[in-house]
């Protein structure tokens, strides 16, 4: 593969899973030859995910390792906004100066709308919105190359409902609304900004149930991989993207919603 990101530092958020698509995502910006620092949230993951996740991070630092760059992960809770400047001068005295950062940490959690709680919205906001805004804030002030990119993983809010999912839809409909104004603030620094939502993606929660109902939903005859997600936002990270900017990507498979 033409290592059209050598020597680069990227920083993928919420890669605690080797099967998700934070993990697909490192792999791929490796194989364009970018040095990757990650981070993961295991107490999210217990919560949230069958499985134990307990070495997924040592295995993916190994698994990067391998493809000829430099890779590093920390365990960090995005919601506590103290921490994210921290983690930005770590990336730099680690890894150098990151021009990539890839906002995939996501609070998700089902509830009714009668269920809908300030506790469960807060949770929400703090990972979804104001994690992914800080990131992107603190990256750009320390930015000084000649080309950045920061992309976003969003959900499709605007193509339709998402039900059982109140505070989520909420939260994930608002980075659309941050990568248009974010994309023209920052522009003039050489930054890309963009979202990318990439449908019903098969990370491990999709049952044999659910899949006989999605399956039908899918032109092509099968459902979205972390791979199809990760080469999407690896390209917009890569040169031939850069006049590519301020764009919510759906890119679903041809996913049909009714």
């Amino acid at each position: 593969m033409y290592r059209s990101l050598e020597g680069r530092t990227a920083i993928v958020t919420g890669a605690s899973r080797i099967n998700g698509i934070g993990a697909a995502v490192c792999v791929e910006l490796a194989n364009r030859g970018a040095n990757i620092f990650f981070t993961s949230w295991g107490n999210y993951d217990t919560t949230m995910h069958t499985g134990d996740h307990t070495n997924d991070p040592e295995q993916l630092v190994e698994k990067l390792k391998n493809l000829g760059v430099q890779s590093m992960y920390e365990e960090i809770d995005l919601s506590v906004s103290a921490h994210i400047p921290k983690l930005l001068e770590k990336v730099e005295r680690e890894l150098g100066t990151p021009t990539i950062l890839v906002n995939n940490a996501c609070m998700s959690q089902n509830h009714s709308w009668e269920d809908t709680t300030s506790e469960i919205l807060d949770a929400h906001y703090a990972i979804n919105i104001r994690a992914t805004t800080l990131l992107s804030i603190e990256f750009a002030k320390r930015f000084t190359g000649d080309r950045g990119s920061i992309v976003h993983l969003t959900s499709g809010q605007s193509k339709g409902p998402m039900l059982g999912e109140l505070a989520y839809a909420a939260t994930k409909g608002a980075v659309d609304a941050l990568t248009l104004s974010l994309a023209t603030e920052i522009g003039h620094k050489g930054i890309t900004v963009n979202a990318v939502n990439p449908g019903p993606t098969d990370t491990g929660w999709i049952n044999p149930e659910l899949e006989k109902i999605l399956l039908p939903k899918f032109p092509g005859g099968r459902i979205g991989k972390p791979e199809d997600a990760a080469r999407l936002i690896a390209f917009l990270t890569t040169p031939e993207a850069e006049w590519i900017t301020g764009q919510i990507i759906h890119s679903e498979g041809g996913f049909l919603r009714q």
